[in-house]
């Protein structure tokens, strides 16, 4: 009987651990399973490009995974039961003896009124593609806000502006936009933003959006026809309902090969695991940690099967990269650990470096083992479970 390997999401974390699961396993020994809810990968990278009004290459799963011995199920997950070891997909029910969690995140209304009703994001295509329709209503003069100064919302505000010079784009922050870069790199983003006509809301903490605005807890009003939230990510609930362990943000709590610590034959990755990195700290989630988490998975679950050592190494990072509109850029050196230098890279390289990063995430996600050789290995049992070790 078959090791039966089930891949919860199609997203950079689940895409390359089905697809380094496949090379390392043998299909006669494994079947491999990857659930989805839809048929396409998304670069959700780009997605702000796609709410700005740019068109994305499709990229159809059945041709990313042709030839692989992946099978494809185009299903939402309704609910995971970790003591039966089966996923309900509303329809049908999946078993598995290996499962990879990996269903990412979405947009988070960090408890603010207003936001579900009124608010547009960029978190998935659909929502992305939402305010692409609703930014191509406004007329020249129209306003836009956006809320949150981290990585997300200054390329959101940047990517709009820059193309729809004729709107009103603002962006608000809880604290200062960009105040955890360098000041080399603040300097710099400052410049584009005043540049691309973005006018700043520092220390704006929003209590409600409104169906023409939001309003701050100093009780300001901004106007906007149309806010854009930014303020964070939250994973699904699907985990939380099981008995996984989980942290209070509902994460799924891993050790250093990305095994749920109360579920042995449960791995998560991405956006829905808590792992440590260098240093000691929670990795974050972003397409940085998705990959090297992804294959340190997939590396451990073949490496269980087959009867080989599991070999854990501590993730770090290296910079962080963020896109100020298609011709400019920041790479923002960092330690290992997350901690920004004073190393950066700005302007139009910057932009070209952003670009090979992100055409670097995609083609991680088919080229799954990063240039090493396809191994694959035999189950020392077929169908039995990984080593507890």
């Amino acid at each position: 009987m078959k090791h039966r390997i089930v891949v919860l999401g199609a997203g950079y974390a689940g895409a390359i651990a089905a697809g380094r699961l496949a090379k390392r396993l043998h299909r006669d020994d494994v079947s491999i399973t990857l659930v989805n809810a839809g048929t396409e990968f998304v670069e959700r990278v780009r997605l702000h490009q796609l709410a700005s009004g740019q068109d994305l290459r499709p990229r159809p799963l059945r041709d990313l995974f042709a030839g692989t011995g992946v099978e494809l199920r185009t299903a939402r997950v309704a609910a995971v039961d970790v003591e039966r070891n089966t996923v309900d997909l509303g329809d049908e029910t999946l078993g598995y003896d290996t499962l990879v969690y990996a269903l990412g995140s979405t947009a988070a209304d960090q408890g603010v009124p207003g936001v579900a009703e009124y608010a547009y994001d960029v978190a998935g295509k659909q929502s992305a593609l939402r305010l692409r329709a609703r930014l191509g209503e406004l007329d020249a003069g129209g306003t836009v806000l956006v809320v949150g100064g981290g990585l997300t919302g200054i390329e959101a505000a940047t990517e709009i502006a820059e193309a729809r010079p004729d709107l009103k784009v603002a962006l608000a922050a809880g604290g200062r936009v960009g105040g955890w870069l360098s000041d080399k790199a603040q300097r710099h983003l400052r410049g584009a933003l005043d540049r691309l006509g973005v006018t700043v809301h520092d220390h704006a903490d929003i209590a409600r959006v409104e169906a023409d605005g939001v309003v701050t807890g100093a009780g300001t009003e901004i106007e906007a026809q149309v806010t854009v939230w930014t303020a964070g990510f939250t994973v699904h609930p699907i985990a939380a309902a099981t008995t996984l362990e989980v942290s209070e943000s509902g994460r799924i709590v891993v050790d250093g090969s990305m095994r749920s610590v109360s579920h042995p034959d449960v791995y998560a990755v991405g956006d829905a695991a808590l792992a440590e990195g260098a240093g000691g700290g929670q990795l974050r989630m972003s397409c940085a940690s998705a990959g090297p988490m992804a294959w340190m998975a997939a590396d451990a679950i073949a490496a269980r099967l087959t009867g080989r050592e599991v070999r854990e190494t501590t993730i770090g990072y290296t910079f962080q990269c963020i896109s100020l509109g298609r011709r400019d850029g920041i790479i923002q050196r960092v330690t290992p650990d997350d901690q920004v230098t004073s190393s950066v890279v700005t302007g139009r390289t910057a932009a070209r470096i952003k670009e090979l990063v992100c055409a670097g995430g995609f083609w991680g996600v088919t080229q799954p083992t990063m240039m090493l050789p396809s191994r694959r290995r035999h189950v020392a049992v077929p169908g039995s479970s990984p080593a507890r070790g």
